[in-house]
C-alpha cells in the first residue's frame, strides 16, 4: 500500500528506477456474450472464447514472470476511454496490487462516462489497497454521443462531463474527496499534446499552462508520452524544471519509453501519439523493416541508447523510466537488463538472496557446479537458455559417442536447471526468450495481423483504449464529411483506394503498393456495396526481397491468400 513519490523518496538521488505499463487483454466481455441462451453451440465459437479467456490468465502468469525477474518500482494499469475496460482494469489492478504484491497505479479518465464510474473507481482503488492514481481526462468531452438520451431527448443522469472538462478537474475532485490519501500522477506531453479540439496546436509553451494548473492542483509526480526524440525531452524537462513558477522544482519527471515491437506498430503508434522519428533512428529501422526479428533486435539497440542518453543528463530527483509494454515482455526484458536499471536483490524471508544464480567455476579439469565438482563436457548453464537451439533433441543418461550426439541433451540440461528453476535469473532468461521456455513463454512476440491471437496477453487495439476514430470530429468532416448513404459510404472507399484520402475510419493507414494490383477489381466490388478491408492480391512463391511483396529475413518466400 506504498506510495509511489514514497517509494522514489527511499531512493539514493543518483539512483535509477522504472515502471511497466500494462493494459486488461480483451476477454471479460466476451465471457459475458458467451453465456446467453443459443439453439445450439458451436464447437469453433466454444473454442475461440476459450482462447479469448485465455489471454487473461496468460497475462497474470507474464505479470509474474516479469515482477520476478524485473522487480519494477511499481506499474500501471490503464483505463479505456469513457470507462470501457472499468471492470476489466480494476480486476487487473487487484491481481497487481494484491496477488503480486506490486505497487499499482491505476490510470482514470473522466470524460464521456457515467459521473457515479468515477466515484466507484476510486471507491475500489482504496478499498483494494491502490495508492495511486494517473488522473487523465479521456477524449474530448461529447455528452451526446457517449449518454444515452431519455425518451423526452433529455441527456441521462449522471453524465461525468457536467463536472469534468480537463483533467485538473479529476485531479482537484481526488484531493477534495480523498485529501493525501492518493498519490497523483498527471500527464506531460515532450513534443506538445495535439489535442483533438485543437489538433493545429502542437507545441509545448502551449500546455505548459495547463500543466502548471493540475500541477499545482495536487499532482504529485509527472509521467510523459511516448517519444523517440530525445533531444526534444531533455529541453522539455530542462524547461519545466527551470521554469520560473517553480512549480517543477523537485516533483518526479518520469519520461515515457515505447519498447519498439514491430516496424507497424511504431509507425501507427507514433502517428496516433504524433510523436516524431528522428531520421536517423528511422533509417535504421526502414534498414530492416522486412524482418520482424531483426526490427526487435535495432529496437532494443535504439531504446537502449535512449535510456543510456538519458541517465547522462543531470535530475534532481532519481531518474525513472516509464515503459509501455504494449502487454509483451521479450524487448522490454532486454533493455531492461542491458541498461542496468534491475534493482539489487533483497533477502528472502529465510535470509537467502533472491538472486540465485548456478555458479560456475572452472578449476583443471572440472568445473565446481554449485559446489560439486564435475568433468568439463558436463558443464551446465545459468539459465533456461540450455539446449535453445530451435530443434527437438533427446534426453540421455550419459554422454553419448553418436555422431548425432548434438541432436541429444544430458537430462540435467533438458529445458532448464535441475535446481533453481524460479530463480530471478532464471525468470529474467525465459522474459528475454531463452531457451524453451523462454520460446514458450514468448511466443506471441510477433502478432499476426492487427488483432494477433485471441490468447495472448497482447490482444486487442495495440493502444490499450478501444475504439476510437483517433482524429478530431473537425478531421473526421475534412476528411469524409457527412455520409448518410451507403453510396456515400462507398463513395469514401473509392476515394481511399484512388489515393484521394489518406486514411478512412477502418484503414488509418497509407495503402501499401501491392494495393495497386487489385485496386480495380476493388473498386468494382466497392461499386457494387462490398466495402473491402485488409484485402490482399494472392502471392504464389515470391523471394521475400521482392520490393513489392517481400518481407522478412532474408532467402525466404511468401505466400498468400
Amino acid at each position: 500500500m506504498e506510495k509511489i513519490t514514497d517509494k522514489i523518496a527511499t531512493l539514493p538521488k543518483d539512483a535509477n528506477y522504472f515502471s511497466l505499463e500494462f493494459f486488461p487483454p480483451k476477454t471479460q466481455q466476451v465471457r459475458q456474450q458467451s453465456s446467453l441462451s443459443l439453439p445450439c453451440r458451436l464447437k469453433g465459437v466454444d473454442a475461440w472464447l476459450t482462447r479469448r479467456d485465455q489471454g487473461f490468465s496468460n497475462l497474470q502468469a507474464r505479470l509474474e514472470r516479469m515482477s520476478r525477474g524485473l522487480r519494477p518500482l511499481f506499474v500501471t494499469v490503464t483505463w479505456g476511454a469513457g470507462g470501457s475496460t472499468a471492470t476489466k482494469s480494476l480486476e487487473l489492478a487487484e491481481i497487481c496490487q494484491r496477488q503480486l504484491g506490486l505497487t499499482t497505479c491505476l490510470h482514470l479518465t473522466c470524460t464521456n462516462m457515467s459521473r457515479s464510474l468515477v466515484d466507484d473507481a476510486l471507491q475500489q482503488a482504496k478499498a483494494l489497497g491502490i495508492r495511486n492514481i494517473l488522473a487523465l481526462r479521456g477524449d474530448p468531452p461529447r455528452s451526446e454521443e457517449y449518454r444515452e438520451r431519455d425518451d423526452d431527448g433529455v441527456k441521462g443522469e449522471g453524465d461525468s462531463n457536467e463536472e469534468f472538462t480537463w483533467a485538473v478537474d479529476l485531479v482537484r475532485y481526488i484531493r477534495k474527496q480523498y485529501g493525501d490519501h492518493f498519490c497523483i500522477g498527471v500527464a506531460a506531453y515532450p513534443e506538445g499534446h495535439s489535442d483533438q479540439s485543437h489538433p493545429e496546436t502542437q507545441d509545448t509553451s502551449h500546455d505548459l499552462p495547463y500543466l502548471i494548473e493540475k500541477t499545482k492542483a495536487g499532482a504529485d509526480f509527472i509521467m510523459t508520452q511516448l517519444f523517440f526524440d530525445v533531444k526534444a525531452y531533455e529541453e522539455y524537462e530542462a524547461m519545466l524544471r527551470n521554469h520560473e513558477s517553480g512549480a517543477f522544482n523537485d516533483i518526479a519527471i518520469i519520461p515515457g519509453l515505447m519498447p519498439i515491437q514491430s516496424y507497424q506498430i511504431l509507425r501507427r503508434t507514433t502517428k496516433l501519439s504524433h510523436a516524431k522519428l528522428p531520421p536517423d533512428l528511422l533509417a535504421r529501422l526502414d534498414a530492416v523493416k522486412g524482418d520482424d526479428e531483426a526490427v526487435k533486435r535495432v529496437g532494443v539497440e535504439i531504446v537502449s541508447e535512449m535510456v543510456e542518453d538519458i541517465k547522462m543528463t543531470t535530475t534532481r530527483t532519481p531518474r525513472g523510466f516509464h515503459f509501455y509494454t504494449l502487454n509483451l515482455e521479450k524487448a522490454v526484458a532486454h533493455v531492461i537488463e542491458r541498461c542496468q536499471l534491475i534493482p539489487p536483490s533483497s533477502p528472502t524471508m529465510n535470509g537467502s538472496d533472491d538472486d540465485d544464480t548456478i555458479a560456475v567455476e572452472e578449476t583443471g579439469d572440472y568445473l565446481l557446479v554449485d559446489g560439486v565438482a564435475k568433468p568439463k563436457d558436463h558443464r551446465r548453464r545459468m539459465s533456461s537458455a540450455n539446449n535453445s537451439n530451435p530443434r527437438n533433441r533427446v534426453v540421455v543418461e550419459r554422454p553419448s559417442t553418436s555422431s548425432q550426439a548434438s541432436f541429444e541433451a544430458p537430462e540435467d540440461e533438458a529445458g532448464v536447471p535441475k535446481d533453481k528453476i524460479n530463480s530471478r535469473a532464471n525468470t529474467l532468461a525465459i522474459s528475454e526468450g531463452e531457451g524453451s521456455l523462454g520460446r514458450e513463454a514468448t511466443w506471441d512476440d510477433f502478432p499476426n495481423g492487427r488483432w494477433g491471437d485471441a490468447r495472448s496477453p497482447a490482444f486487442g487495439e495495440i493502444d490499450g483504449y478501444g475504439v476510437s476514430l483517433h482524429v478530431s470530429i473537425a478531421q473526421a468532416i475534412k476528411l469524409w464529411d457527412h455520409p448518410t448513404t451507403t453510396a456515400d459510404i462507398s463513395y469514401i472507399f473509392c476515394r481511399h483506394l484512388n489515393g484521394e484520402l489518406e486514411a478512412i475510419p477502418w484503414s488509418e493507414e497509407g495503402l501499401n503498393p501491392e494495393t495497386n494490383i487489385i485496386r480495380n477489381e476493388l473498386i468494382k466490388l466497392i461499386e457494387k456495396g462490398w466495402w473491402t478491408v485488409a484485402s490482399q492480391p494472392a502471392v504464389n512463391g515470391v523471394r521475400s526481397s521482392d520490393p513489392v511483396f517481400g518481407w522478412g529475413p532474408r532467402n525466404g518466400f511468401v505466400f498468400q491468400k
